[in-house]
This record gives C-alpha cells, structure tokens and sequence, in this order.
C-alpha cells in the first residue's frame, strides 16, 4: 500500500480534514500547524509551527470486524514505536497507544473509526509527535521532543515516510488475519509491563499500586491488585483508570 500524500501548511485538525475530503483511497495527510488541535477528549495538543510533526492517516481495512478495532491502535502505536527507536533507544508504547521514552509523551494518537454493518469501514489515525520543538510551555506534565532525546533536530519528512512504510507492513499483517503477531509485538513494548507495582488511579478513587499484567485483544487494560488475601486481577476500560506519573 502507498499512501496518498498531502500537505498542508495549516489547518484546524488533520482528523478533521480527513472526515471532510476523505473518500475511498488511503491518504496521509500533515501540516506543520493545526488551530485546533486535539488529544483525547478535551485535551488540546502543544506543538509550535514547524517543528513537530502532526499528521493522519487515513485507511479502509478489508473486512475488518468492529469487535477487532483495537488491532488497528496496536498496529499504528507499533509503526510510530518502530519508526522512532531508528533514532533512540527506550521507547515504549503507554496504554492505550501514547508513546513514550521513559516516564515521558513523545506522541499521542487520537484514532476515529467509522463503522458500517458490523465492520470497520474508515480510520482516521491522527497523531502527534514532538520532533524538533525545544521548550513546552503548557502544563503538560511530561512532554519531551526527538531533539531533547537525541541532542539535534530530525528531518520530519524522512521520520514521516519511516512511519508511513512501517504503517503499511502492519496494515498488511491486520489484513493477513496476523494478529496474534501484532499483539505479541504490542504486549512486549508496554511502557510500565515490568512485573513491578505501578500507582493508577480510577476517576473516583485514590491511587492504588498495581501490576500492569496484560491488555485484552479487545484493548481492556489487565491490572493485577496485591491485597492479604492474595492477588486479584480488574480489568479497566480506557477512561475508566489512569496512570499515575
């Protein structure tokens, strides 16, 4: 598969445009600035013009079942996972499909599916991804750039072509029914999957130690909780807990 590639030097959202131009054929859309810019939710997305790269694909997989969506964040958290430790080691991929080096986003994904009789007809993967910026100023509590990692700036047009062609091995597999494989991958580079007690914290409580024990094929996060009577595995949906830096 070879992506269709457009550039944009501004626009609100590359989602966005998706939705709106987007048609029958697989396109990758960048720009080196996005008014409205969104993470997850409400969040809003920091990246000063021209450093970073802030982009989306869009794909159509074949028959793919609305109940395996999730192989879709697992195949383009592992394209940007594989693309980025070309330039630095450590990086690891934070549930559901943040990207992180250490305890610190070096890229968030916000993925949109359109659904159609049972299957996935559409995705729009949109991602972030701090390259070349030097200082946050927003409250983000733990940004970081390929730069502030690596010590100088990056070409973002050869690491967008990286990503682009690691996309497209791992569409490939979605599309061979290779998932088992893509899974194994994803588990592997959980940030935090380290057999060790880790602080999370649902939207009621307090923060509790955890293990991180595995993600469901469904992308359900597995926590094992340590307790006198022994040890009892939750399951949590994205929202539904959070991780505490």
């Amino acid at each position: 598969m070879a992506f269709e590639t457009i550039y944009l030097s501004e626009t609100d959202s590359t989602n966005r445009w998706l939705a709106a131009h987007g048609g029958s054929s697989d396109l990758l859309v960048w720009t080196d600035f996005q008014t409205a810019g969104r993470g997850c939710g409400s969040n809003t997305w920091e990246s000063e013009r021209g450093r970073n790269l802030l982009f989306s694909f869009f794909v159509h997989p074949d028959a793919l079942e609305a109940s395996g969506q999730f192989i879709l964040s697992m195949a383009n958290a592992l394209a940007l996972r594989d693309a980025l430790s070309d330039y630095a080691d450590d990086i690891q991929v934070k549930w559901p499909n943040d990207i992180y080096w250490h305890d610190r986003k070096l890229a968030g994904t916000l993925i949109e599916n359109r659904l159609s009789g049972g299957h996935v007809a559409s995705s729009i993967l949109g991602t972030g991804l701090n390259v070349n910026q030097r200082a946050f100023l927003s409250d983000a509590p733990n940004p970081v750039s390929l730069f502030q990692i690596v010590g100088h700036e990056v070409d973002r047009e050869a690491l967008l072509q990286r990503i682009a062609d690691r996309l497209t091995d791992y569409l490939a597999m979605v599309r061979l029914r290779q998932w088992e494989a893509i899974r194994t991958r994803y588990r592997a580079c959980l940030w935090r999957h380290d057999g060790r007690e880790h602080l999370f914290k649902t939207p009621q409580g307090c923060p509790h130690p955890y293990v991180l024990k595995n993600v469901d094929d469904d992308g359900t996060l597995v926590l094992t909780r340590r307790t006198g009577s022994g040890e009892h595995d939750e399951r949590y949906g994205f929202k539904e807990i959070q991780f505490v830096l």
